[in-house]
């Protein structure tokens, strides 16, 4: 029996909810198609950072280089550590020491979710960069708390960055429905946006069979409004698909339904897998809380462990139970009965 060694992070707040949520269904899948998932759970959150002042230990990275994948349930506890010490202390760290460059995150309504929109149909993956760009941490602040203080944030794009971003894209389309649209705003950044769209217009050279566009950031956050089911493939930078995809998690019901994975598409390092919404501290431990983007990260975690028939099943069996309209309404269903439904939807 083929065995995938996992570090588990629950983090703060639901994340501890959900990844037991997740393991419970991965667990009952691995039994079910003949594979074991050999898991270790570290600490590391914000209640780690206040006992130790830091997100994780200094060996962390070390720590998490020797297994095969990295599950996240969620950081974040903005009462007592701000945003950015929590994110700067673990998420990006691990996105970056491991080259997960390509961020996956994919938008489609489930059946029985009724989200905000009249479309329905509609099947988006979104690409984005995950590494560099906007979030690459280069800037700095000199005279803080005087008149003439100045405070600078600068987006770092290599062609290497690029050029791989933007191929991952045109693969992840060539085996979909062979549309990519690239989203810049090159009319206002006329240096950085005005280099993507060169490296795309190159890279699109090597993919004849993949129709491209390029798109504003501003029409594309219109037209993932007024016409999803028209988008196939988006590609971003690390900013612009961060928007992108809480868009995307809005138009296909809400967070609780928005999976992601941070991917290190070389393998050099485990990928990192992890649901999009936050750690929600106000209704931690109340088992209300929805598991289903998590339990659809933990699906997609499989798919790259190479168990893609579990993976299917395990996303067969999530759109059974919220077609029964279990999960699909806040406060309707708790986070053990969604859990048990979809592990016996999956036996089935």
């Amino acid at each position: 029996m083929k065995t995938h060694k996992l570090a588990l992070i629950p983090g703060d707040g639901i994340g501890v909810d959900v990844t037991d949520a997740t393991m419970e269904v991965l667990a009952a899948a691995g039994t079910q198609f003949g594979f074991a998932l050999e898991t270790e759970t570290f600490p590391w959150s914000c209640e780690y950072y206040l006992q130790t002042g830091a997100m994780m230990p200094e060996d962390g990275i070390e720590t998490l280089g020797g297994f095969d994948a990295i599950y996240l349930g969620a950081v974040g506890w903005p009462a007592t550590v701000p945003d950015s010490v929590s994110l700067h202390g673990l998420l990006l760290p691990i996105r970056k020491a491991f080259n997960q460059y390509a961020n996956i995150r994919p938008h489609r309504l489930l059946p029985g979710v009724e989200g905000p929109l009249k479309a329905e149909g509609f099947d988006i993956l979104c690409i984005r960069e995950n590494t560099e760009g906007e979030y690459s941490g280069a800037g700095g602040r000199v005279h803080q708390g005087k008149d003439n203080e100045v405070a600078t944030e600068v987006a770092i794009f290599t062609r290497k960055g690029v050029e791989r971003i933007i191929r991952f894209g045109f693969e992840q389309a060539r085996a979909r429905r062979g549309h990519l649209t690239s989203v810049t705003k090159s009319n206002a950044q006329k240096y950085s946006m005005v280099f993507w769209d060169e490296v795309t217009k190159e890279i699109a050279a090597e993919y004849p069979d993949v129709t491209v566009s390029h798109m504003h950031i501003d029409a594309m956050a219109a037209k993932m409004v007024m016409a999803p089911e028209s988008l196939d493939v988006i590609v971003a930078s690390n900013l612009f698909g961060d928007i992108l995809t809480d868009l995307g998690a809005a138009i296909q019901g809400g967070l609780g339904f928005a999976a992601s994975a941070n991917i290190c598409p070389d393998r050099s390092g485990p990928s990192m897998f992890e649901p999009v919404h936050g750690s929600a501290p106000d209704i931690a431990g109340k088992n209300i809380a929805n598991p289903i983007a998590a339990i659809w990260s933990g699906a997609m975690m499989l798919e790259h462990l190479g168990e893609g028939e579990a993976a299917a099943a395990v996303l067969a069996a999530i759109e059974a139970v919220t077609a029964q309209g279990i999960g699909t309404r806040p406060g309707k269903s708790t986070t053990d009965e969604i859990t048990a439904a979809i592990k016996a939807a999956l036996e089935k």
